[in-house]
C-alpha cells in the first residue's frame, strides 16, 4: 500500500519555491556562485539578460513589453531609435524582445552571438537602426533541446552555463525549451509512497549522464546509485531553470508521467498490472505500468504533485510513450493514450501534451485517442527522409513542428541539410490544411553547428523564400563584424558542401570521422548508426579552410572568428581520415610492409595534430567535461563515479552488452584528450598489430577492445582543463599539412 506522505517530505522539501535560497546555502561548486536576488524592481527581464550578453551597451537600450493585439496573437517585436545610444526594444514578452535585440544586432550592428561563438565587437554608442525593425513569429511553437541534450551536451553543467545558454536561447527567439535536470528527484520522492525505500530508488536512477534515457524508458541503474546530495542540488538548479525561463517569458517543457516503475511495482503495490519492456541495445527496460488503471493514476498523481512541489507547474509536459520499441503487451495502445491523458488533465486541466516525431511514434492510435488540440508533435525527421511528405496524414490533423536533429550523440561534424529546410518549412507551414505550428530545434548535444542554430531558429521569424546564398552571405558579415570576401568565399563554399547537403540520401547529419571509430581496415563510420561515406566532396571542403586562413587580420580576434576556423579546420583532417583509411588497407592487402608503415605514421601524425587544434579551445577539451561532472561529487569515491558516467557516455556508452550491441562510440567526438587519449591507443595497438603480422607471415589476433576501453575510461591519465596554443597557428599547420598529404 502507498505510504503516508508524511514519511519521506524530507531533504528537498526546501527546494520548492525557494530555489535561489537553497543554491544560496549549498557549498558545493557545481551549481555556481550564490543566486542572485529576483530581478531589480522596475528593470525588465529582458534588461538583465542584456546586461549578461552585452555588458558595455545594455544601458543603451530601453524594453518595453506590448501585448499582442489580439488574443491569439503570436509573438512580436519592434526596435526604434531616433539617435545612436537610445534604442528601444518592444516585444510581447522578454524573450521576444531579446528576439528583436538579435535581429538589431545582425541587421544594423553587425554583431553575431550564438551557443558556439560570438562577436560583439560593436561602437560605444550603439548605432540607430536606419528604419523601424519589427518581426513576427510565424509560429507559435519554438521548441528546443532533444531528450539527450543532458547527456550529450553535458548532465554536469552549472547554473553559469545554463544561465548563458537561456539567454542565448531567448535570444534567437525559442519559447519553449526541455527541462529534464531534477527530473530525478521527481521519481525518488514520488515512489517514496508507494513502498519503495530511499536506498532502493538511488540505486535505480541512472548516473546524470545516462538518465534522458531512463527518462525515456530505455533503461535503469547505472552506472552507479546516485546520491542524496546530488538529488538535492540537481533539483535546485533545474528548479533555478525553471523560473529564469518563466521570467522571461519562455515555457519550461517538463517530463510528464507515462507509466515508468521501479523493479517489483507489483510486490509493493498488490494489485497492480505492468507489462515488461523487453531489452534495449543491451540493457533492461523498466516495467510500464497499464495507464488503464487506479494505479497508474495515484501514481501519477504523486509524481506531478512532486513536481509541482519542486518546479512549479508549466502547462507543456514531455511523454515518449512506448518510444524505441516499448511493448503495449495486451494494453490497447489508445485506451493506454486516453489513461496518460486523463492524469496529466487531472493534475493540469488544459496542459499540452508534447509527444516526439520518431521512427512509428506516434501512431495514430495515440493521436486518435486524444485530444489532438491539446497534443503537440516535435517531429525529429522533418528534415531526414524524403518520404515524409504529409505530417497532417501521418498524425491525423495532430498540430506539430517541423524539425532538425542535425548530430546525433554530439557528434562534431559539421552541416546540416539547409536546402531542405528552405524548400520545405514554409512550403509546409502555409500549405491548405497545415497543422504545422511550430519548429523544434533537437540535435542529440547542443552548443554546435553555430550557422545552422542561427538560420533554422530564423526560420519562425521570416516569410517568403528563403535565399540561401544570400543568407549565408549576411552571415559572414555579422559572424566577424565586416564584409570580408574571404569569409563570404568560405561561407559560399560551406553553403555548398557540409550545408548543402539534403534529405535525398536518408541523413541528416555529416559523417563521422574514423578516427574516433574502433580500429577496423574496413570501418566506415565511428557510430554504428552514422552514415557510412561522405555527403559532399571534402576536396571542395577544404577551400574554405584556405579561405579562412586568409580573413583579414583585424576580425580575427572574435570567439565567433576562432570557433569556425577550428570547426573548418578539424572537419578537414576528419574527414581524411576516409580518404587515408582505404590506403592504409591497400597497404595491408598487399602486403607492403614499407607503405603500410608511410601511412600508419601519416595517421597517427594526424590524430596528434587533429588533438593538438582542438586543445585550443575550452568547449573541445575533455578534461574540462570530466572536471566538471567531478565538481559534483562530494567524496572522492561519488567524484570518481560521476567522471565514469561522463567519461563512458562518449566512448563505451554502456556496459559490455551494449557496447557490443552497437552504443559504443554513437557519442564519439573530436575533442583534446579523447582524441589523442583513446583513439590514438586504439590505433597504435592495432597498427602494431598488424604490422607484426605482416612481419610474421600470420593472421592478426584480435583486440577486444572493450576491457581496453573500459579501463583507460577508469584512468585516463592527465586530462587538461585549460586550452592552448593558438587556434591560427595550428589551422595554417592543419592546411599545410593536407596540402602534402593529399
Amino acid at each position: 500500500m502507498p505510504l503516508p506522505r508524511r514519511t519521506f517530505l524530507t531533504g528537498l522539501a526546501a527546494a520548492a519555491g525557494t530555489a535561489g535560497t537553497a543554491a544560496a546555502c549549498s557549498a558545493r561548486t557545481a551549481t555556481g556562485a550564490p543566486a542572485p536576488a529576483h530581478a531589480t524592481p522596475g528593470r525588465p527581464a529582458a534588461a538583465h539578460a542584456a546586461r549578461r550578453l552585452l555588458p558595455d551597451h545594455w544601458d543603451q537600450l530601453t524594453f518595453r513589453t506590448t501585448p499582442a493585439p489580439r488574443e491569439d496573437a503570436t509573438d512580436t517585436f519592434r526596435v526604434t531609435g531616433s539617435r545612436p545610444g537610445h534604442l528601444t526594444v518592444d516585444g510581447t514578452t522578454p524573450a521576444a524582445q531579446l528576439a528583436g535585440l538579435r535581429h538589431y544586432l545582425k541587421h544594423t550592428a553587425h554583431a553575431n552571438i550564438t551557443w558556439a561563438g560570438s562577436q560583439t565587437d560593436l561602437p560605444k554608442r550603439l548605432p540607430a537602426p536606419a528604419t523601424t525593425l519589427t518581426g513576427t513569429a510565424n509560429v507559435p511553437h519554438r521548441f528546443v533541446l532533444n531528450d539527450t541534450n543532458d547527456g550529450y551536451t553535458g548532465a554536469y553543467h552549472d547554473w553559469a552555463y545554463w544561465e548563458r545558454e537561456i539567454d542565448v536561447l531567448a535570444l534567437h527567439g525559442y519559447n519553449e525549451v526541455l527541462v529534464y535536470l531534477g527530473a530525478d528527484a521527481v521519481q525518488h520522492r514520488a515512489f517514496q509512497e508507494f513502498g519503495y525505500t530511499d536506498e532502493e530508488l538511488r540505486a535505480w536512477i541512472p548516473g546524470p549522464a545516462h538518465q534522458p534515457w531512463w527518462l525515456l524508458q530505455n533503461m535503469s541503474s547505472f552506472p552507479h546509485p546516485v546520491s542524496r546530495q546530488l538529488l538535492d542540488a540537481r533539483a535546485r538548479l533545474g528548479r533555478r531553470i525553471c523560473d529564469r525561463l518563466r521570467e522571461l517569458g519562455m515555457t519550461p517543457v517538463l517530463p510528464g508521467y507515462y507509466g515508468t516503475v521501479p523493479p517489483g511495482f507489483t510486490d509493493k503495490n498488490p494489485g497492480a498490472k505492468t507489462v515488461p519492456q523487453g531489452d534495449w541495445v543491451g540493457f533492461t527496460r523498466p516495467d510500464w505500468l497499464d495507464p488503464r488503471t487506479g494505479h497508474f493514476a495515484r501514481v501519477a498523481a504523486a509524481f506531478y504533485r512532486a513536481q509541482d512541489e519542486l518546479f512549479g507547474p508549466t502547462t507543456m509536459y514531455k511523454m515518449d510513450l512506448l518510444h524505441e520499441g516499448g511493448k503495449p503487451g495486451d494494453v490497447p495502445v489508445g485506451d493506454a493514450a486516453k489513461g496518460v491523458e486523463k492524469a496529466l488533465r487531472t493534475a493540469h486541466p488544459g496542459a499540452t501534451w508534447v509527444i516526439l516525431g520518431w521512427q512509428h511514434n506516434p501512431p495514430k492510435a495515440i493521436t486518435d485517442a486524444v485530444d489532438k488540440d491539446r497534443m503537440l508533435v516535435v517531429d525529429g525527421l522533418s528534415d531526414r527522409f524524403p518520404h515524409v511528405t504529409d505530417r497532417e496524414a501521418d498524425w491525423g490533423s495532430t498540430p506539430y513542428t517541423f524539425g532538425s536533429i542535425w548530430n546525433f550523440g554530439g557528434h562534431t561534424a559539421l552541416g546540416a541539410n539547409t536546402p531542405d529546410w528552405a524548400a520545405l518549412y514554409e512550403k509546409w507551414r502555409t500549405k491548405a490544411g497545415s497543422t504545422m505550428r511550430g519548429i523544434s530545434l533537437m540535435p542529440e548535444a547542443a552548443d554546435n553547428n553555430p550557422a545552422a542554430f542561427e538560420l533554422f531558429s530564423e526560420l519562425a521569424w521570416r516569410t517568403g523564400e528563403l535565399d540561401l546564398k544570400v543568407w549565408f552571405t549576411e552571415w559572414s558579415h555579422a559572424r566577424y563584424g565586416a564584409r570580408d570576401p574571404h569569409a563570404t568565399a568560405a561561407w559560399d563554399v560551406l553553403r555548398r558542401t557540409a550545408y548543402g547537403t539534403t534529405r535525398a540520401d536518408e541523413w541528416a547529419e555529416g559523417a563521422d570521422g574514423l578516427f574516433g571509430a574502433r580500429p577496423d581496415l574496413s570501418v566506415t563510420s565511428a557510430a554504428a548508426w552514422s552514415p557510412k561515406k561522405m555527403r559532399y566532396d571534402p576536396a571542395d571542403f577544404e577551400v574554405a579552410l584556405t579561405e579562412l586562413l586568409a580573413v583579414r587580420r583585424d576580425l580575427r580576434d572574435s570567439s565567433a572568428y576562432r570557433r569556425d576556423l577550428l570547426d573548418v579546420a578539424r572537419q578537414a583532417l576528419s574527414n581524411r581520415s576516409r580518404v587515408l583509411l582505404p590506403r592504409i588497407k591497400e597497404a595491408y592487402d598487399a602486403g607492403d610492409a614499407a607503405r603500410f608503415d608511410r601511412l600508419t605514421r601519416e595517421w597517427l601524425a594526424l590524430i596528434d595534430l587533429l588533438d593538438r587544434l582542438v586543445a585550443t579551445d575550452s568547449r573541445h577539451l575533455l578534461g574540462r567535461w570530466v572536471a566538471d561532472a567531478r565538481a559534483w561529487g562530494a567524496t572522492e569515491k561519488e567524484r570518481t563515479e560521476l567522471a565514469y558516467d561522463q567519461l563512458s557516455l562518449v566512448t563505451v556508452w554502456g556496459g559490455r552488452d551494449g557496447a557490443d550491441a552497437g552504443l559504443r562510440d554513437y557519442a564519439n567526438r573530436e575533442w583534446a584528450g579523447l582524441v589523442g587519449g583513446l583513439y590514438r591507443l586504439r590505433w597504435s595497438r592495432y597498427f602494431g598489430e598488424l604490422r607484426a603480422a605482416l612481419a610474421e607471415g600470420r593472421e592478426p589476433v584480435r583486440i577486444d577492445w572493450f576491457p581496453i576501453e573500459d579501463a583507460w575510461i577508469r584512468s585516463p591519465g592527465r586530462l587538461a582543463t585549460r586550452p592552448s596554443g593558438d587556434v591560427h597557428a595550428v589551422a595554417l599547420l592543419v592546411r599545410g599539412r593536407l596540402s602534402v598529404g593529399g
